[in-house]
């Protein structure tokens, strides 16, 4: 007997038509692919079982609510072979590798082709020359950290075959404080979260960031785009982490801003300003889409000299503040309330006024701690990314 679930608050606004994202999920593998094999790992996998990856999205004629309908999968119609993708053009010696391959598919696949609401919401792709697998599911069924942690139930740590991979968590640390710093940290998170709460709203209503070299246009979201990877040495992130006494993310949002700040000071132009971006997704533990919002403002290079840790330290800085305060709680918190008050459609115009009125978008998603394989096959590399987003609509 097929049972139907009503369809979560962020699941509705992520299912609208207008506002239909899918995420797209690399995986690149150290051996060629055997398809069998494949499809035998996600016949047996907790990915199958679970309800979500079961079910059809239906919509009530007559209310205009949306459900989960479950059903049957049938591996057939969800896992598909891709090969003689183009390489490039050899006369020219332009060949390319097979992670621009990749990435030139993924970003193609961005803009052109959505998942079918005939079947269950997800899909994988089986680039066999290039020995990866893509793993599409529309957004609608759970955010990132939900699909990472079921992505890594299929796979195993290579030196310890038999044992699931460590799930990413957070360490909160820890510390005595006295009672006047713990009043002095209570007013403080209250002050920052009434003005960042401001900010925010004027996000919402008309505050936009300055027209810059990384403005889009209207449709932005519809233009063909490219993927781009870029590698760091894990090591040398840790350095820079410990000179600075912060964390991981907080290195990577320095190299962002370095970067970019360099780039737009490189491409400015008289009275033009900096803007901010944002979006950080909430780390959970348990299935759905909870995500919230922090803004971010990108400091220009001249402000900072020529010391890269300058970028890292105010970066450090800010996410500190940010981190204190109750931002990230309340835009999510606020989301889910006109969900319900104001329906799917309301909240994805406002969701959408805030992506629009800001320059572009960060994510992250913890994923495995140590080395794995999926089916015995070593993994070299997971890399994710989704439907265009709309940053920002300038005429």
């Amino acid at each position: 007997m097929n049972k139907e679930e009503p369809l979560t608050p962020f699941g509705r606004m992520f299912s609208q038509e207008e506002g239909n994202q899918v995420i797209n999920c690399a995986m690149n593998l150290k051996n060629p692919i055997n398809l069998e094999s494949v499809k035998a790992e996600f016949k047996n996998s907790i990915l199958i079982q679970h309800p979500r990856f079961q079910s059809v999205l239906v919509r009530n004629t007559t209310n205009g609510r949306e459900y989960w309908k479950r059903g049957d999968v049938n591996l057939d119609k969800h896992i598909f072979l891709i090969q003689d993708i183009d390489h490039g053009d050899s006369s020219t010696s332009s060949i390319l590798s097979n992670d621009e391959i990749v990435n030139g598919y993924l970003a193609d696949l961005t803009v052109s082709s959505p998942l079918s609401i005939d079947k269950p919401l997800w899909e994988l792709h089986v680039l066999k020359d290039q020995n990866c697998l893509v793993l599409r599911v529309n957004h609608a069924l759970g955010d990132g950290v939900s699909i990472m942690y079921l992505i890594l139930t299929m796979c195993r740590k290579v030196d310890q075959p038999d044992e699931l991979p460590s799930i990413p968590k957070h360490n909160y640390k820890t510390s005595r404080i006295n009672m006047c710093e713990m009043i002095w940290r209570l007013v403080m998170k209250i002050w920052l979260t009434i003005v960042y709460l401001m900010g925010f709203s004027l996000r919402c209503l008309f505050m936009k960031d300055a027209k810059s070299k990384i403005s889009g246009g209207h449709g932005v979201e519809l233009w063909p785009r490219k993927l781009a990877t870029a590698r760091f040495k894990l090591d040398d992130m840790k350095s820079v982490k410990n000179a600075v006494l912060n964390t991981i993310n907080d290195v990577l949002i320095g190299v962002v801003t370095s970067g970019l700040s360099r780039y737009l000071d490189y491409h400015r132009t008289p009275n033009s300003r900096y803007g901010k971006f944002g979006e950080e997704q909430l780390v959970t533990s348990w299935w759905g889409n909870i995500f919230g919002y922090i803004l971010l403002p990108i400091y220009p290079h001249k402000s900072v000299g020529n010391n890269p840790l300058r970028y890292v330290m105010n970066a450090k800085e800010i996410l500190d503040k940010k981190k204190l305060s109750f931002e990230a709680h309340l835009t999510c918190a606020i989301t889910k309330s006109a969900m319900s008050l104001l329906g799917p459609k309301v909240t994805y115009l406002l969701t959408n006024k805030v992506v629009c009125n800001t320059s572009f978008t960060i994510t992250n998603v913890g994923g495995p701690q140590e080395e794995v394989m999926f089916g015995g096959n070593p993994v070299t590399s997971l890399r994710a990314t989704s439907l265009g987003l709309p940053h920002p609509p300038y005429k």
